[in-house]
């Protein structure tokens, strides 16, 4: 059965400024300014007020409105990363042969040595606006930070799938 009207109002902190166009949010802090597109959903976003943003669905069924949830949560990981930004931490674990993983190129390319003893070396390069370090408080810790939750997280998963065992046992 369709549901005539669903929204959610997204407030917007007061150190932030939020501006939506055509389905495009904005999203500017201290931290810098991130662009989503929810434009590949038909959905109605807009500014109630300036402190406001509403996500809108007409005529909807069940998978429908579940989607006006989820974009209010991107809006609001938008809204934490211009602030406070998001950091993820790996370590890298080994039995025999010590991995060894470089950074270099201002922290935009991570190289993986010495995988299973293997002379192969592994490159992964970080998505735009992300950063990794080695850890000065902890031994083979990597940390990887950034503004956009998608971009941190996709690049740590790129160091951690170029360490995929294949064809073994």
């Amino acid at each position: 059965m369709k549901e005539l009207n669903t929204f959610k109002l997204v407030k917007v902190p007061d150190n932030i400024t939020a501006s939506v166009k055509c389905g495009v949010v904005t999203v500017k802090g201290s931290r810098g300014e991130l662009k989503k597109s929810f434009k590949h959903l038909a959905l109605d976003i807009y500014m109630v007020d300036k402190n406001t943003i509403k996500v809108e669905k007409w005529f909807c069924k069940k998978k429908q409105i579940a989607a006006v949830r989820t974009v209010c949560s991107h809006i609001e990981n938008m809204f934490k990363g211009v602030t406070l930004g998001f950091q993820y931490k790996m370590r890298a674990v080994y039995a025999h042969f010590p991995i060894n993983c470089s950074v270099s190129e201002q922290g935009s390319l991570v190289e993986v040595r010495n995988f299973l003893g293997e002379k192969y070396i592994r490159k992964v390069r970080m998505a735009a606006g992300v950063t990794v370090e080695n850890s000065k408080a902890q031994k083979d810790e990597l940390i990887v930070q950034g503004n956009s939750i998608e971009d941190v997280s996709k690049s740590a998963a790129l160091i951690q799938q170029c360490t995929t065992v294949k064809n073994k046992d």
